[in-house]
C-alpha cells in the first residue's frame, strides 16, 4: 500500500481536492480528510500495487487543481514582482493581456504548463509521502513559474504596444484638429490591404514621397498603407468616404477611424464600390508612384 499526505489550510482547495478525489476515475483508492496542529491534511490510501498508476492519475489531478486554483495568483505576483513600476490600473491591462494570450493560443500554452507540472509533481510524490501544498507550489515549481513569466512577460510587451499605440493616435488627433483642411472630400479605395485615393472629382491621388513629405509616419507601421496614412495627414479632408471594396475592416481601417474620427464614413455598396468589386483592372494593379 502506498499512502500520500496533502497539507492545505485553504478551505476552496481542500474542497476542490476532496471532490476531484470522489468523482476521479482512480481505482483501488481510499481517502480522508483530518486537522492537525498546523494543516488540514487530505490522506490518500492506494490499496493496490501498481504505483506508477496511482502517481500518474494523482500528477494528473494536482496540475489541474494548480492551474484551476493557483495560476491566476502566480500570474498576478509575476507581474507586480517583476513590473511593479506600472500603476495598479496598468498591471490589470496587463494582466488581461496575459488573459487573452492563455485563450487566443490555449492548447499551445496548456500543454506546455501541464506537462511541466506533471513531471514535478510526479517526481516529487514518487519519493514522498507528504506534499504541503503552498510550499511545494512556491519552492518546487521553477520550470512552471519560468513559463507563467514569459506569458507575463509577452502581456506587458503587448500592453506596451498598444499603448505607443493609443500615443501615436493621440498626437495625431491632436495635429489634426489644430489644422485647415485642405481637401473638401477624399474617397479611400480599399482592398486587401492595397489603398487607392480620389479626389472630390474621382482622380486619383498619387500616393509619393516626392509630393509628400513622410513625416508623419512612424514606428506604428502598417506596411503598404503607411503612404495613404501620410497622404491624408497632409491632405486633411474634411470628409473620408472609405469603400470597403473586399467588406473587410483590418487595422488600418480602424486606425483611420480612430484618427479622423467622424470625419470617416465607410461605404460598402455605391458606384464606386461596384466598379472597383466587378472591374478587374482599375489602379490597383498599378503602383501608385
Amino acid at each position: 500500500m502506498k499512502s500520500l499526505c496533502i497539507k492545505t489550510n485553504n478551505s476552496k482547495i481542500l474542497d476542490y481536492l476532496l471532490n476531484e478525489l470522489k468523482y476521479a476515475d482512480i481505482q483501488d483508492i481510499c481517502f480522508s480528510q483530518n486537522q492537525f496542529k498546523h494543516y488540514k491534511n487530505v490522506i490518500i490510501h492506494y490499496l493496490s500495487t501498481d504505483y506508477s498508476y496511482f502517481f500518474s492519475k494523482i500528477s494528473n489531478l494536482l496540475s489541474f487543481l494548480i492551474i484551476d486554483e493557483f495560476e491566476d495568483t502566480l500570474m498576478k505576483r509575476s507581474i507586480y514582482k517583476n513590473y511593479f513600476y506600472f500603476d495598479a490600473l496598468e498591471r490589470n491591462q496587463i494582466l488581461k493581456n496575459c488573459y487573452n494570450l492563455l485563450s487566443e493560443e490555449y492548447y499551445e500554452w496548456f500543454d506546455k504548463k501541464f506537462n511541466v507540472l506533471y513531471d514535478s509533481i510526479i517526481q516529487f510524490i514518487s519519493s514522498n509521502k507528504v506534499l504541503v501544498l503552498d510550499g511545494f507550489i512556491n519552492f518546487r515549481l521553477q520550470k512552471y513559474t519560468a513559463i507563467l513569466d514569459e506569458i507575463v512577460s509577452e502581456g506587458v510587451s503587448n500592453y506596451i504596444i498598444e499603448k505607443e499605440y493609443m500615443e501615436f493616435i493621440s498626437l495625431l488627433k491632436l495635429y489634426i484638429n489644430s489644422q485647415e483642411s485642405h481637401s473638401n472630400v477624399v474617397h479611400l479605395i480599399y482592398k486587401t490591404s492595397e489603398s487607392v485615393l480620389l479626389d472630390e472629382d474621382k482622380n486619383v491621388i498619387l500616393n509619393s514621397d516626392e509630393l509628400f513629405n513622410a513625416k508623419y509616419l512612424s514606428d506604428i507601421s502598417f506596411s503598404s498603407n503607411d503612404y495613404t496614412l501620410n497622404s491624408l495627414l497632409s491632405l486633411l479632408p474634411k470628409k473620408i468616404y472609405i469603400h470597403l471594396i473586399d467588406h473587410q475592416i483590418d487595422e488600418f481601417i480602424n486606425t483611420l477611424q480612430l484618427i479622423f474620427e467622424n470625419r470617416v464614413s465607410l461605404c460598402l455598396n455605391c458606384d464606386i464600390c461596384n466598379l472597383y468589386k466587378y472591374n478587374q483592372n482599375p489602379i490597383f494593379n498599378k503602383k501608385n508612384t
